[in-house]
């Protein structure tokens, strides 16, 4: 097993994203900055939210059985909601909240890992030939009428049909996340921090993961920030919360390891 991991605060009063790793699990959490005066119902900030699922979520991905990933995430989502106690109304759409990827090995012993992902985190995944394949879950980005969105309208559309679904309340989200199997046991799980290298300024995911899996996740920090200060951000933080993790998990029993 192999694991490294790079986190660096953005513009924002602390970081609010979260990574941790096991011998066989890894995830990423990104909680959910609220502009400063919406009323989120809550008396909690981002940063407990995200120390709390996080450290519910590793309790149930290391678990001697360990359900499915998205019933994790559910029963995480269900601790840290029942943590709030009685003084933060949960019903709030505003809520604090996080996006999140999660990688393990499958259970069925091959050699593949499974993967979920909720909303606009992301897991890269090496292909034979050298290409890579991202995974993200974009429904926010395909919300009616197109951008610029009002406050509104995203508050109308978070954790609802036909929206985008969020780590935050209601557990439900986690079955409405993105899953899947791939070949392989190396991945990548990155916060939108560090995906905006691809998605704001065009860099082909494959040279992502090249300076990811040559150099590692610090560089990768680094590279987004670089970038950041040279070009500018189009829409959003000048500086976000950047965090990446390159993991490989050890090959199933009587199997060597294979290049990725």
């Amino acid at each position: 097993m192999l694991m490294r991991i790079a986190s660096e605060q953005g513009q924002g009063a602390v970081n609010e994203d979260r990574a941790a790793a096991g011998t066989d699990w890894a995830f990423v959490l990104d909680g959910a900055t609220a502009p400063p005066d919406v009323d989120t119902g809550c008396r909690h900030g981002v940063a407990w939210l995200v120390d709390r699922l996080a450290a519910a979520l590793a309790a149930e991905l290391a678990a001697e059985r360990p359900a499915s990933l998205p019933d994790c995430l559910a029963a995480a989502i269900e601790r840290t909601r029942g943590a709030h106690g009685g003084g933060c109304d949960l019903g709030n759409p505003d809520s604090p909240s996080a996006t999140a990827a999660v990688a393990r090995p499958a259970r069925d012993g091959s050699a593949r890992l499974e993967y979920l992902v909720l909303a606009d985190c992301t897991v890269l995944l090496p292909e034979p030939g050298g290409g890579v394949r991202a995974v993200t879950d974009d429904r926010v980005e395909r919300l009616p009428g197109g951008r610029p969105y009002t406050r509104a309208l995203v508050r109308a559309h978070r954790n609802a049909e036909g929206g985008f679904w969020v780590a935050g309340a209601v557990p439900e989200a986690a079955h409405r996340a993105l899953v899947g199997l791939a070949p392989g046991r190396r991945f990548a799980l990155l916060t939108d921090g560090c995906a905006r290298l691809a998605e704001y300024f065009g860099h082909p995911w494959t040279h992502v993961w090249r300076r990811l899996a040559d150099d590692g996740p610090e560089a990768l920090v680094a590279w987004v920030r670089a970038e950041e200060r040279r070009r500018g951000v189009v829409r959003g933080k000048a500086h976000d919360d950047a965090t990446a993790l390159l993991g490989e998990f050890a090959p199933p029993a009587g199997e060597g390891a294979r290049p990725a």
